[in-house]
């Protein structure tokens, strides 16, 4: 294989069977349960990176379930989203992701830099629960449940609340493990369908693990929680801050 065609073939590692096939990617009856807390201010103020701004004390914990996308197959994911701005838009820094399939880890990481870590998240209804957990190997951090379907969501409410833009810290290192890229990168859900939306009671806890530290943005209080189905297309990302570039 000469240069060239090394330069033709070159999208995602290996080389020669990538991970993870080119996007976009298409979401068929992707559901969402997102639980709205309160907690400390101090906290999210340590962990989001300038020039994004906290706006409150709130925290989004989301479990997904994905049974049908393109290129990344059948897979269920859980993580923290915390509600921020940047340049007076409102939006959601991704601060923490566990997922249960090696390649949309790989493929997140590398294409946008959403912060994936493999775990073992699951969204499945239990009676009249909707029942969301996430555990690492064998420790469970998450326990998340809500009420099944109790009351109608604004359908609008949902559909701009999976639209709003999204921002994330893509960290790719060098040979040397300094850092090659570091960048802000932002993105949003595109030819977003909402099938459903409904609210209701519910509650968290978290627990603490050392490489998976959930529980250091503490929950003070649940605000809100609401079960979405969709169907949605992830939009490819836009760099709005370059690190190195502004150091």
């Amino acid at each position: 294989m000469n240069e060239d065609d090394v330069r033709a073939r070159a999208f995602a590692m290996p080389l020669t069977s990538p991970a993870f096939p080119p996007g976009p990617y298409r979401f068929v009856n992707r559901e969402f349960m997102v639980i709205t807390y309160r907690t400390d201010i101090e906290a999210l103020r340590a962990v989001v990176p300038a020039p994004l701004e906290v706006t409150e004390p709130l925290v989004k914990f989301e479990f997904i379930r994905m049974p049908d996308s393109t290129g990344f197959g059948d897979y269920t994911e859980s993580g923290q989203v915390i509600p921020v701005r940047f340049q007076g838009v409102a939006g959601g820094y991704v601060h923490a992701m566990y997922l249960d399939d090696e390649s949309p880890i790989a493929g997140g990481r590398e294409i946008w830099g959403f912060p994936k870590k493999l775990a073992r998240p699951r969204l499945t209804v239990e009676q009249d629960a909707l029942v969301g957990t996430l555990d690492v190997g064998s420790l469970r951090i998450a326990n998340a449940t809500m009420g099944y379907k109790h009351r109608p969501f604004d359908l609008a409410r949902a559909k701009a609340a999976v639209e709003a833009p999204a921002y994330l810290l893509k960290i790719i290192p060098h040979v040397d493990c300094s850092p090659r890229i570091c960048e802000l990168v932002r993105y949003a859900c595109e030819d977003v369908t909402v099938k459903g939306a409904w609210e209701g009671p519910a509650r968290l806890e978290l627990f603490h693990h050392a490489l998976a530290p959930v529980a250091d943005l503490p929950v003070r209080e649940v605000v809100s929680a609401v079960h979405i189905l969709t169907d949605l297309t992830l939009g490819l990302g836009t760099v709005v801050h370059d690190y190195l570039a502004n150091a």
